[in-house]
């Protein structure tokens, strides 16, 4: 058994910290709602009172939503002497964040690894996560006996956290543009009146198999929108870290302004705000015919 904290209890990490508690580990647990954690703290997890106790562990993990909330959770004070620990930031951050983060894990005395993942929370609940840590070679070997316990593969991405999470980045804006093409090329047959469960289907069993066809087109034929997996204003800000990511090397993303009208459009909506990501091909099926 070892001592863990985890923190940021939205859907993923939930399930993500459901798994260790599962395993046996004592799991110190911390979200900025304390309510997420009553779950929990009734399979047998420990509350924290504060960010700073849960890092207080030798081994801590973190899901957290964004940039600004990764960035408050793991500050200096909050960590405090780090000396010998080791965080395992699981959430999709930018890489300049990243690379803040690390310096500063440093400083602290500490490792930092990052490890965003391949998978929604049903996929994390069954520890079938695929896992994409990036750090020093030996630290992520030492953490193969919790990732085993995630994820169903690991894929080390080398020894700058960073990395890892342009990884991630890039392939969210993979998934980003195989639902819109899901949207566009459902409307079109939706028109001439094919059954979008058909054509889903024939999609996902010829030319596109996969989970990204197969689980997206499936939600976005049958309009299954909620409860999210994964919203639209998560999205949005993986779209965002795309572009970020792309202008940091100077590379232009010709298709990304068209895919942020979408995600806007969706936020902006009342009726799919907050719903499944995947539902801004409702964007596309709205527009008016000519």
């Amino acid at each position: 058994m070892a001592e863990i904290g985890f923190l940021g209890l939205g859907n993923m990490g939930t399930a993500i910290a459901g798994r260790l508690v599962d395993a046996g580990h004592r799991v110190t647990v911390w979200n900025r709602s304390p309510e997420a954690a009553e779950p929990l703290v009734a399979a047998g997890a420990v509350l924290a009172g504060s960010a700073a106790e849960a890092l207080a562990q030798p081994l801590s993990f973190s899901m957290l939503a964004n940039d600004e909330a990764a960035d408050q959770t793991l500050s200096e004070a909050n960590l405090g002497d780090a000396t010998g620990r080791i965080h395992v930031n699981m959430a999709s951050i930018s890489s300049a964040l990243a690379d803040v983060l690390t310096d500063r894990v440093a400083a602290a005395g500490g490792t930092y690894i990052a490890a965003p993942v391949l998978g929604r929370p049903n996929v994390a609940a069954a520890g079938k996560l695929n896992i994409l840590p990036a750090g020093p070679a030996d630290v992520i070997e030492s953490l193969e006996p919790y990732f085993a316990v995630l994820g169903a593969r690991t894929w080390p991405l080398g020894d700058r956290p960073s990395a890892a999470n342009v990884v991630k980045i890039a392939v969210n804006y993979n998934i980003i543009h195989a639902m819109q093409a899901i949207a566009e090329s459902v409307a079109m047959v939706e028109r001439r009146g094919v059954a979008p469960t058909e054509f889903v289907e024939l999609l996902s069993s010829t030319l596109f198999g996969g989970v990204v066809y197969q689980g997206y087109g499936q939600i976005i034929a049958d309009r299954a929108y909620r409860p999210a997996g994964f919203t639209v204003e998560l999205g949005l800000k993986d779209l965002s870290l795309a572009e970020q990511s792309a202008a940091e090397v100077a590379l232009e993303l010709p298709s990304a302004p068209v895919l942020r009208e979408m995600f806007e459009t969706a936020v902006a909506d009342p009726e799919l705000a907050g719903a499944d990501w995947c539902a801004i091909a409702e964007v596309t099926r709205r527009t008016p015919t000519v």
